[in-house]
């Protein structure tokens, strides 16, 4: 597949001090009215909070998208819809390309095409299988998988912030354009009300006792699917299989979902903290692990796998990160993850730059093996063809891929759907960012479902899997208020 390109009619129209409902008027008034025409303006907006938009946004009963990375200073927050391509099946990465790639060659574009700094963009999933859900299942409201390019997009950079606007031309005027710029007036108003001030950043403590109220698969199956993937390695079926949990938790209230997302953006900074609002359910979590990102014939990926718990004080973190790098299992499980994204990357890749051996990742709950890799391409494939390639690494599902996703489906007793799927945007060049769903969990009212997952491999001990999945999800459920030692 090649990449795609913004197109040629894109550039600035437009002044600086224009508006936003200017800017698209004078779009509009250069399509043809009865064409299915995609017309996107982006102008510079003061710089907000990023969470505080969202909440505005959910108060106001809208469809909201927000992709934060604290430790660069870059968000994005998607509110509403003007478009979306929603594919199932093995072949969603490539439908979902062909059909971004029809919309934007027609596009009429006005702003600065900079990078993490606006214009259209697609934002959401792709989930993990392709399997399109139950509407009765909690992924129903998110199906199989889905890209939204949002009536909204405000991007904050280190440099500033931009918003921009998308709608058709056969199906909008002047009061269409006039009713977006009015909308974000309006939430940007209320966003300025809620937003912390700069000593106030720590969020609102959780008081609400939360209660376990199911867990697949429960402590006693989980112990036989251990032993028994494990054994299936140890035969030499296999080198690894990912085996996940998942926990559903009740409150005597509603959840707090943006109080959540400000917990585990300020507990995670390194991480990428997302959420995703779909029909009032929230997918969100804060992941350590990127799938790829793309810039034209440049990508970055990076292997996560092997883990250990944190220390009491620095001491012991050390001590523990010591006995990590140590540890034949968690370097052997490391060492799948990385030959197979080595293997997948090869046939495309002009360079492979692999650090030497795995350095440590120290998250607030647990430290992790990670393993930085990053080249060029022959061609610039774009970001979706490329993660096709590698969706999903032995990270979350296993090796071989085949026989280990096999065994998931047959064995692991539920529907991962987004989870330990791709999240991420894609611009209008055909690059972007993706990353693993990671920890993460559906928040629907009162009740929120966690996920996490375990890597087996020959000498996988049951009672440690079990204590490394309760350590992985403890970091949404601290979030969501369940004390860090009760998970």
């Amino acid at each position: 597949m090649t990449a795609l390109r913004a197109p040629a009619s894109a550039g600035a129209t437009g002044t600086r001090d224009d508006g936003l409902a200017e800017r698209l008027h004078r779009l509009l008034d250069g399509a043809a009215s009865n064409a299915a025409t995609l017309v996107a303006a982006t102008i510079e907006v003061p710089v907000l909070d990023p969470i505080a938009v969202y909440a505005a946004a959910v108060e106001a009963d809208l469809e909201a998208a927000l992709w934060l990375r604290p430790s660069e200073g870059t968000a994005y927050v998607g509110i509403g819809r003007a478009w979306a391509i929603e594919p199932d099946g093995p072949a969603r990465f490539g439908t979902a390309e062909d059909a971004w790639r029809a919309l934007v060659s027609g596009a009429r574009i006005d702003g600065p095409p900079t990078r993490h700094g606006g214009g259209p963009v697609l934002i959401g999933g792709l989930g993990f299988t392709g399997r399109r859900p139950d509407p009765s299942d909690g992924w129903g409201p998110f199906g199989s998988a889905s890209l939204v390019l949002p009536d909204l997009l405000l991007a904050v950079t280190p440099e500033g912030a931009r918003l921009t606007g998308s709608l058709y031309a056969d199906h909008a005027g002047p009061s269409t354009a006039g009713g977006l710029e009015r909308r974000w007036d309006r939430l940007a108003d209320r966003a300025r009300s809620i937003t912390p001030n700069p000593a106030g950043m720590v969020a609102r403590p959780v008081v609400a006792p939360l209660s376990i109220v199911a867990e697949q698969p429960a402590r006693e199956a989980w112990g036989r699917l251990v032993g028994m993937f494990a054994g299936a390695v140890g035969r030499g079926r296999l080198d690894k299989v990912v085996l996940a949990r998942r926990v559903d938790l009740e409150a005597p209230v509603e959840f707090d979902v943006p109080n959540a997302l400000r917990r585990l953006a300020m507990s995670a900074p390194e991480s990428t903290t997302f959420a995703f609002r779909r029909d009032h359910r929230t997918f969100l979590g804060a992941t350590p692990e990127r799938l790829v990102r793309t810039e034209g014939h440049a990508f970055r990926t990076v292997a996560v796998a092997g883990s250990i718990r944190r220390g009491a004080d620095p001491a012991e973190d050390t001590a523990l990160a010591r006995d990590l790098l140590a540890s034949e299992k968690n370097r052997e499980e490391h060492a799948i993850v990385v030959d197979a994204i080595l293997r997948l990357l090869a046939p495309v890749a002009g360079r492979l730059d692999v650090a030497p051996r795995p350095a440590v990742m120290t998250l607030r709950h647990v430290q992790h093996l990670v393993t930085e890799v990053e080249g060029t391409l022959r061609e610039a494939h774009g970001l979706l063809a490329l993660a096709e390639r590698l969706h999903p690494t032995p990270a979350v599902g296993g090796q071989p891929r085949a026989l280990a996703l096999s065994l998931i489906g047959e064995h692991e007793g539920f529907d991962r759907g987004w989870y330990a799927g791709p999240v991420g945007w894609l611009g209008a060049d055909g690059d972007g960012e993706l990353w693993v769903a990671l920890r993460c969990g559906i928040v629907d009212r009162t009740r929120a479902t966690l996920f996490a997952g375990c890597g087996i491999v020959a000498d996988s001990d049951p009672d440690q899997e079990w204590e490394e999945s309760r350590i992985k999800l403890r970091a949404v459920a601290a979030a969501l208020g369940r004390p860090e030692d009760e998970l």
